[in-house]
């Protein structure tokens, strides 16, 4: 059967509140902004959201605008396939990836987990994110989380108090509580040995990206206590190879691959190298996570936790019941 390209493409920058704050050690942020992508055809429309990050270059305005620069190339034929190499991995190919997979599922009738040949999906646990503060302010906002199972704390502050402080403050507040720690890049040489060791005295079960990508070198010289986990370091398989001897683990998002397609490919080929799986998000809404979920199905970390720090999430969100994360209704995607 011949594919039939779709018949109208829409772009479309949308923003939603989060609620209070975000923050990480690059910095706070008020809102979510997402790029939203959809292809229609007929009575059929398939939508995918991405996260254009500034940290990779990108900003909604210029992801839109190579959605966009796509249009005719789609009118052409341009499938899902042909989209691998028509843009490089990223936000921009992303959100045209799930929106092409979406397509696909109401073309069909199939949803999505059978067209890829995966089980149907389950319910998953979600890491939760504690926000970069003060100790006290992390332990209270801990506190106040306490019920639920695994905790992601964000680390990486050149404040007063160091991140010592801040585990061990979260500890005291939460002591059955299951952590790991996110960095972002913000720890350096000096600190990184001293760091760690906290995060083992901690009981963290996992730190992601303790050092800029630029400088992680330097992990292969030191012992790793805990599980290292690339995040920013990696984006797609080209990136696995640098990784040997430096990462336990690898953070898989799917605005960092280019969407599902190469996302179900990086798994294979890192759990064949050993490399343990966590499936991440940027904050943004259910039209993100949906397709992650098909990811977080054999990862040993989920943290698709993003629509929880919205102030409202978009319409037929996904179904949290508290930490645990339910399948989307095909209505919202797959």
């Amino acid at each position: 059967m011949v594919k039939r390209p779709p018949s109208a493409l829409t772009t479309r920058i949308e923003r939603f509140p989060i609620r209070g704050s975000f923050a990480i050690s690059r910095g706070a942020k008020t809102e979510a902004v997402v790029v939203v992508a959809e292809l229609a055809d007929g009575g059929c429309r398939g939508r995918g959201e991405c996260v254009p990050y500034a940290r990779y270059g990108e900003t909604p305005d210029e992801v839109a605008a190579t959605i966009e620069r796509l249009r005719a190339a789609l009118a052409d034929g341009l499938d899902r396939e042909g989209l691998q190499s028509a843009l490089p991995p990223g936000a921009a190919r992303n959100a045209l990836d799930c929106a092409f997979w979406d397509l696909e599922a109401k073309r069909s009738g199939q949803p999505v987990h059978v067209l890829a040949g995966l089980p149907a999906p389950r319910p998953v646990v979600t890491a939760y994110t504690i926000s970069l503060a003060e100790p006290e302010a992390m332990a209270q906002a801990a506190r106040a989380a306490a019920h639920r199972p695994l905790l992601k704390i964000k680390l990486g502050g050149q404040g007063e108090h160091g991140d010592a402080e801040r585990l061990a403050a979260i500890r005291a507040a939460v002591p059955g509580v299951e952590l790991i720690v996110d960095a972002n890049e913000g720890w350096s040489r000096d600190n990184i040995e001293r760091n760690l060791a906290a995060c083992a005295r901690a009981g963290v079960t996992l730190v992601e990206q303790p050092l800029p990508a630029g400088d992680d070198e330097f992990l292969r010289r030191i012992a790793r206590p805990i599980p290292v986990c690339a995040d920013e370091s990696v984006h797609d398989r080209a990136s696995l190879a640098a990784l040997a001897g430096k990462y336990d683990a690898i953070n898989v998002k799917l605005d960092k691959t280019g969407g599902l397609t190469e996302a179900l490919l990086l798994v294979r080929e890192a759990e064949r190298l050993g490399l343990v799986v966590m499936v991440g998000c940027m904050v943004a809404t259910s039209l993100s996570m949906a397709p992650a979920l098909l990811i977080a199905q054999t990862a040993r970390v989920a943290d698709l936790d993003g629509p929880l720090l919205l102030a409202t999430d978009r319409e037929n969100g996904l179904v949290y019941e508290g930490s645990l994360v339910h399948p989307p209704e095909r209505v919202l995607w797959g």
